[in-house]
């Protein structure tokens, strides 16, 4: 017959938790909502691999010329068209080493076709060189200096991506084409959402006759297909303006239509908070109304906001490029994706050239990134949620 001091002691060690699972149980249920937040984020290893992807490029893009071997807009004329170097540690003997090197290229003429074609000379071997001296550049358009990560010594070229029509690196023009594809998407964010929270919150917050004339502002706004919109827009830019000038004014052209969804979602939220108690509060301390909008209102749900934002950068991304790729956008000698994948528009160049798409992945990977971002910190938005 089992005893009851025996039943005891059995359902005491059952339930008993150590000192380190009751000590991470307390620090669980003592963690503010943002700790709770990036509890619940890292369990997405989706969004942790966006987030890494799009670390590494937001570095390479700020420090492009760093990174790049070569001047973006320096041409070598004896390179057109020049398929990506193959960067290797096995020679042609099957001689291993662990100093990657590049073969010497030499131009020839197929005599079937007459087209310029390069062949691998395997005489000449020439290793890459870390940390060296090469062209000179501006880092942040201020700081000289000529150390680039990897360089390759003359006669020979180092081009990971090839090159275009006019003999520029593919591989340096994308990386500093991302400084313009990457920092649109943040300026044009920031934009849509000044105007977003502004104009949503003066929405949910009044309601009545403005919240009428905003609404249907939005839906008219809506109503207009956004590509449409963007190129009718974008052709009517001066020609000669400035590549400064272009710039903010495309930024401002993909925020004219990005904050109509935010501010509908700051409306929402606006309505179903504004009674409650800490506004109440607010009110009778004497608070504006603009100080209760801005400090008290939108910070209740700053996750959301922040969802919102990481998910509406890829759309300002792409409509960058578009806009780039169609000639309505920037235009050289502004380099951005969309500007070098209009290199790409005929089926000749892909066929012959088919290198030349290369940007088109990096505009792919950055979207994905920043998708995956977005649902980690969709589902961490609420942290209470599935714990």
């Amino acid at each position: 017959m089992i005893k009851v001091s025996n039943v005891t002691d059995m359902v005491t060690r059952r339930f008993r938790k150590s000192p380190a699972t009751a000590e991470q149980e307390n620090r669980f249920y003592t963690a503010s909502q943002w700790t709770l937040i990036w509890y619940k984020f890292r369990r997405h290893k989706l969004a942790q691999i966006g987030g890494a992807i799009l670390l590494v490029m937001y570095i390479l893009a700020i420090f492009a010329p760093f990174f790049s071997p070569y001047d973006p807009v320096y041409k070598f004329n004896d390179n057109l068209y020049t398929p990506p170097t193959a960067v290797r540690f096995v020679d042609e003997e099957g001689n291993f080493g662990l100093r990657p090197f590049v073969y010497a290229l030499k131009k020839d003429f197929d005599p079937n076709t007459l087209e310029r074609i390069y062949v691998t000379d395997t005489s000449e071997k020439h290793y890459l060189q870390f940390f060296s001296h090469g062209q000179p550049y501006k880092l942040f358009g201020f700081i000289s200096s000529d150390i680039h990560l990897f360089t390759v010594s003359d006669p020979a070229r180092v081009f990971l991506f090839g090159t275009d029509g006019i003999g520029q690196d593919l591989f340096s023009r994308i990386l500093h084409g991302a400084q313009i594809s990457l920092s649109i998407g943040l300026v044009g964010v920031a934009i849509s959402f000044l105007i977003g929270c502004t104009l949503g919150g003066i929405s949910g917050y009044y309601g009545g006759t403005v919240d009428t004339i905003i609404q249907r502002l939005i839906e008219f706004l809506i109503s207009i297909p956004t590509l449409p919109l963007w190129m009718g827009l974008s052709a009517a830019l001066p020609r000669n303006w400035t590549t400064e000038q272009t710039y903010f004014a495309i930024t401002i052209v993909l925020s004219l239509a990005g904050w109509t969804g935010l501010a509908r979602v700051v409306r929402g939220k606006i309505i179903s908070t504004r009674t409650e108690t800490f506004v109440r509060a607010a009110e009778l301390a004497g608070a504006s109304q603009r100080r209760i909008i801005y400090r008290h209102l939108l910070p209740s749900f700053t996750s959301y906001l922040i969802v919102s934002i990481t998910m509406a950068i890829p759309g300002m991304i792409l409509g960058e490029t578009s806009l780039s790729f169609l000639g309505l956008g920037l235009r050289p000698p502004t380099i951005s994706w969309g500007v070098l994948l209009s290199d790409a528009q005929n089926v000749r160049s892909i066929a012959l050239n088919p290198w030349l798409l290369t940007p088109a992945f990096f505009v792919v990977i950055v979207i994905l990134a920043f998708n995956f971002v977005g649902d980690g910190l969709r589902d961490a938005a609420d942290p209470y949620k599935e714990f």
